[in-house]
């Protein structure tokens, strides 16, 4: 019954167009005008068709843009839930984000973020899927619920990272059964055999320190006084491509103090091209935004984006996500100090005078 319901719906508009055309039709053979020779007569059947051709047409153009819309609405939706929007303040920290997708009309893509505050400080996650649009959904939505559960039960960074794995190797076992059934098992030849996740992890603690887990993932810029890329050693090999190692080496990075800001990005940023070939310079951008006034975390997302698609003309070719984080907590060294309760220190009475 719904399935018929949705063909008559689907059908309706082409309704009024399919009876003109059944009336000329039936005009054409019947009637005896339609037979005899002449201008005029060629002219009105030539009008008649014309205009049953451009129902026709109108009619379909209605229904497809009636799905297409539908269709839009379920992936605005389904972006709300898996890449949902981050709050404009965690913990005292400003936040703002933003993604590009490569595929034509979707919103998501293949990078994720998120950002969690936690008892154990505001924990951020930035990753990046091997590939690009639709395809790789899959593994962000395996990433991403993984985190948003394990950020706030895992006390250590590294308990974090290890459940992301697990949540990763999970899905893709499941999906290497489902692209080959008769195996039933891991598929070395299957596409999500060779899908892999580039991560970041950071934890940002009351006291501004900045603790990092890196997985293949680009590092962040931190926009101070001067613009500097954040940069502590090896890191290590993305999400699915090997095993973990037994010991995860916790990077305390740096030390973000008030009014300063870290600034996350895809490695799709700084790999754009323009026609001539030459890559996007995110970091001229970033401190001629520094420059000329302090830019908001919001503000800042947007102006980068505006000069990545001028950059492009608009033809990205990889997926593209940007975070700013930015520390407004009140600096307690510039406060203060309280009247120390010493009682040396205290004004006395004046005792009274025996006159």
């Amino acid at each position: 019954m719904l399935r018929t319901r949705a063909w008559v719906r689907r059908l309706a508009p082409l309704a009024l167009p399919a009876l003109w055309g059944g009336v000329a039709v039936l005009w054409k053979l019947t009637c005896p005008l339609a037979h005899q020779e002449g201008t005029a007569t060629r002219i009105a059947t030539s009008a008649v068709f014309f205009t049953v051709g451009t129902g026709l047409v109108l009619g379909l153009r209605r229904g497809l843009a009636r799905e297409l819309k539908q269709v839009r609405a379920v992936a605005q939706a389904a972006q709300q839930v898996l890449l949902r929007p981050l709050p404009p303040r965690l913990e005292g920290l400003s936040v703002a984000a933003a993604q590009l997708s490569v595929a034509r009309g979707a919103a998501v893509g293949g990078d994720l973020y998120e950002a969690v505050a936690t008892p154990h400080g505001v924990r951020i996650v930035i990753g990046d899927v091997r590939g690009h649009g639709l395809a790789a959904l899959g593994a962000v939505a395996a990433v991403l619920g993984s985190f948003r559960e394990a950020a706030h039960d895992e006390p250590e960074l590294g308990g974090v990272l290890r459940r992301l794995d697990r949540a990763l190797g999970r899905h893709l076992r499941e999906r290497a059964r489902e692209e080959h059934p008769a195996v039933g098992g891991w598929d070395p030849d299957s596409p999500s055999a060779e899908e892999f996740v580039t991560v970041l992890l950071l934890e940002i603690r009351r006291d501004g320190a900045v603790l990092a887990l890196n997985c293949g993932h680009p590092w962040p810029y931190r926009l101070g006084s001067r613009t500097e890329q954040v940069v502590d050693g090896e890191t290590l090999p993305p999400l699915g491509a090997f095993p973990l190692p037994d010991e995860l080496p916790v990077h305390r990075c740096v030390t973000l103090p008030p009014g300063e800001a870290l600034f996350l990005h895809t490695d799709g940023a700084e790999d754009a091209r323009d026609a001539s070939g030459r890559f996007f310079r995110l970091q001229d951008v970033l401190d001629q935004a520094l420059h000329e006034a302090p830019v908001p975390p919001a503000a800042l997302i947007h102006r980068v984006h505006a000069a990545l698609l001028r950059h492009t003309g608009g033809r990205l070719t990889d997926d593209v996500a940007l975070m700013v984080v930015r520390n407004d907590r009140r600096d307690d060294r510039s406060r203060v100090p309280a009247q120390s309760a010493d009682p040396g220190l205290r004004r006395t009475r004046p005792a009274p005078s025996n006159r």
